[in-house]
């Protein structure tokens, strides 16, 4: 399977932005991707570096978003995985990521289940947890194990995805460095964020894709400088093997090969999930074993 990562930067408005996100996904069509995907909550900038009210105000919009994505899905005949904020109720919002078919009719979504609350990611204080679980998604090209962002860091929610069948896992991600740290923090935390998911790949034998963005975000709250966002949006195989790696600056429409029946070949001389001990697992479900 081809998949398009639409790796971009915010262009300074909504709509700026959109027909930016438009045109590579046209260029990602043109170059046979079926599945593309897009990075988390493309359509603005990364508003939540700041708790401010007004930014509610982009989720206004929301059910228009919801087909206006479809549309574009459509008119490129592509599986298309759309960031969204998403307002459910007066006061109640989540982050949200929608899934298209070629046709442009909606296959699923999925609502970001992990929230952050950390300086300059103030998540929690925009977007509700999910209540959809890890469910993953079928579509004309596989059942997608969609997740977002902070889900990232957690196997449970990678392994949940793959006992419920996903045949890829993929991440639409805004992540990125503050200048003010170290040169050495900066990369161990890319590090970090990279190993983490190869090892979901790994663990779970399935291939994992992540977009993120790119440029420079001021802080508009004045508190912190911004963010520099690092990019690097990858794609691992599913032993591990690096498919693909960008850099940490071009906005661009990448498009990699995928192959969907290598995970059943690892599998079967790697099968982690037979091996699994669940009858010793029943803790998991604890907070912290005190």
């Amino acid at each position: 399977m081809k998949v398009a990562l639409i790796q971009q930067k915010f262009h300074g408005s909504k709509e700026a932005t959109n027909q930016r996100t438009i045109e590579l996904i046209r260029e990602a069509a043109e170059g046979g991707a079926e599945l593309v995907v897009c990075q988390e909550l493309h359509q603005t900038q990364y508003f939540c570096q700041g708790e401010d009210t007004k930014f509610f105000d982009l989720a206004n919009e929301w059910e228009e978003d919801v087909k206006f994505w479809g549309h574009v899905a459509k008119q490129n005949g592509v599986v298309l995985v759309a960031s969204l904020f998403e307002k459910r109720a007066d006061g109640l919002y989540h982050n949200t990521a929608y899934v298209y078919e070629k046709d442009g009719s909606i296959a699923g979504r999925y609502r970001k289940m992990h929230i952050p609350d950390d300086p300059g990611f103030y998540e929690k204080f925009y977007f509700t947890p999910g209540d959809l679980g890890f469910e993953p998604i079928d579509t004309s090209v596989g059942r997608l194990g969609l997740l977002v962002c902070w889900d990232q860091w957690y196997p449970e929610a990678a392994r949940l995805m793959a006992l419920r069948g996903a045949k890829i896992l993929i991440y639409p991600t805004a992540i990125g460095w503050f200048e003010s740290d170290s040169s050495e923090e900066k990369i161990r935390q890319l590090d970090a964020w990279v190993a983490v998911q190869r090892g979901h790949a790994v663990a779970n034998s399935l291939p994992v894709v992540a977009v993120n963005r790119v440029g420079f975000e001021e802080d508009q709250s004045g508190a912190m400088d911004g963010i520099k966002f690092w990019g690097n949006s990858f794609v691992f195989g599913a032993q591990g093997e690096e498919l693909f790696r960008a850099d940490s600056e071009s906005e661009e429409c990448y498009i990699v090969d995928i192959d969907m029946k290598r995970s059943e070949e690892v599998r079967r001389i790697w099968p982690f999930l037979r091996d699994r001990r669940i009858d010793e697992y029943q803790n998991l479900t604890k907070r912290f074993i005190d």
